[in-house]
Order: structure tokens, then sequence, then C-alpha cells
């Protein structure tokens, strides 16, 4: 989760997740960071198990890597259940005030 937390890095994943493979030069490209710290937050994202690399000749090709999501997914899943029953609480409470 703490390679998600910082906002630039999220939108280098996310910008990964759209392109399905894209090299570090693409994902410099229009993004106003420089190449040096896309590499770095690829570093980031790699060692989180959340990226890939494959390299290519010359480039570098960089796609997401959906396991790495599962520890972020169970965490959430564990949240899911809880907010699941704190709105089933409050609709009935909702409901009761209603009548």
């Amino acid at each position: 989760m703490r390679a998600l937390a910082d906002p630039t890095r999220r939108s280098i994943f996310e910008r990964i997740v759209h392109a399905d493979e894209i090299t570090v030069a693409g994902l410099t490209e229009g993004s106003g960071v420089t190449q040096g710290a896309i590499s770095q937050h690829l570093k980031t994202l790699k060692k989180a198990g959340l990226v890939i690399e494959r390299p290519q000749g010359r480039n570098v090709y960089y796609r997401v890597q959906p396991e790495g999501l599962e520890p972020l997914f169970d965490w959430m899943s564990h949240y899911d259940r809880f907010w699941r029953d704190r709105f089933a609480n409050l609709r009935s409470l909702l409901k009761e005030i209603d009548t």
C-alpha cells in the first residue's frame, strides 16, 4: 500500500495499467516528471511487486503484475465486510426513523 500512497506513483501505475506495456520514455512524455524520477518510482513499484519489466533491445517495457495487488485486495476485502454491515445497520435505522 505504501508504494501506491504517493500520488505521482499512483498516476504512473495507472498509466501502465492503461497502456498494457510502456517504456520509461513513454511514461515521461507529457507527465511533467523527469525521467530519473519516473525510474525511481518504477523501482519502488517493482520492489513492491506491482510491475514487472521486459527488456527488448535498448528499451525496457513495464507492465502491471496483478498478483502484486493481492495484499491490498485482501486488506480491502476485510473492510468491505465491515462497511457492508455498517451500511445495513444504517439502512435499518433510517427505515425505523422514516416510519
